[in-house]
């Protein structure tokens, strides 16, 4: 594989406040990448400072070996797409159009949409299974089908590089498991490139091809899920006992758990 994205020496925040320290990263091509960490480890940080949300403090990230600060706004847009925890919509949009925005990166001001265009939001409604809601209002909606319309708008964009934070948020079990089955299926067949925000450990094991655990603003470990998913590695960063066991379908870690005795604290 080659690298689509690097990150070399990132220190990121917000003011005064430092969130990221010293952050290293190699983002292979065609790779399925899980950034996991506890509350306030700057997972979400992270992401803001690969998709030039946010200006890092030091440190460069290239795309492609040309930093990502240089890159036009035009050519960013059709390279990284970004799919928010929460992404507030004002107007009455329908789905469809909500779905069509993902392509203006490509269109002339005040142009018409091209049949190019029309192709890229229809297969993005199909893969995301927002075809039958695509005359509805975006109002109309749950949560979980609002994240699905708001992956399909980052899809349509047809982008090299998919950023997404906690993309099962507000989804059922089923649901979970047909977006990170279609977001690994991407990877594999497309050559897309993913970043995700994930806090479900066993969904990070089951689907990503490597992870990234941040602890207190630092890469702890990074690595294979069977590299990264040890009790140690989750204890120290977690704060809590669990037990890892291997999965006997996909040969990759599970974690387990161990619920407190009565009296015991943990560490907040």
């Amino acid at each position: 594989m080659s690298e689509l994205l690097r990150v070399r020496g990132l220190s990121a925040g917000y003011g005064a406040s430092i969130i990221l320290s010293d952050i290293d990263l190699s983002i292979e091509q065609g790779s399925f990448v899980g950034i996991i960490g506890p509350n306030g480890s700057g997972k979400s940080t992270l992401l803001k400072s690969i998709s030039r949300t946010l200006r890092p403090i030091t440190g460069t990230v290239t795309l492609r070996g040309v930093d990502i600060l240089r890159l036009p706004l035009g050519a960013l847009a059709r390279s990284i797409a970004v799919v928010s925890q929460e992404t507030p919509v004002i107007f009455e949009y329908l789905v469809r159009d909500m779905v069509m925005m993902g392509r203006i990166p490509y269109q002339r001001r005040f142009g018409a949409p091209s049949s190019g265009d029309s192709v890229a939001v229809s297969e993005a409604l199909r893969l995301t299974g927002t075809g039958t809601i695509a005359d509805r209002s975006i109002h109309e909606l749950s949560a979980g089908e609002r994240q699905r319309v708001m992956l399909a708008k980052a899809l349509a964009q047809r982008p090299e590089l998919l950023i997404l934070d906690e993309p099962t948020s507000h989804l059922d079990i089923s649901h979970q498991v047909e977006i990170l089955t279609l977001l690994r299926d991407l990877t594999t067949h497309r050559r897309m490139t993913i970043i995700a925000v994930l806090h479900d450990l066993n969904l990070a094991s089951a689907y990503c091809d490597r992870l990234v655990l941040l602890d207190r603003g630092r890469v702890r470990t990074q690595g294979s899920p069977g590299e990264v998913l040890t009790y140690q590695a989750i204890e120290e960063a977690y704060k809590t006992v669990v037990l890892v066991k291997e999965n006997p379908l996909t040969g990759r870690p599970h974690i387990f758990l161990v619920p407190r005795q009565r009296g015991e604290t943990g560490t907040f």
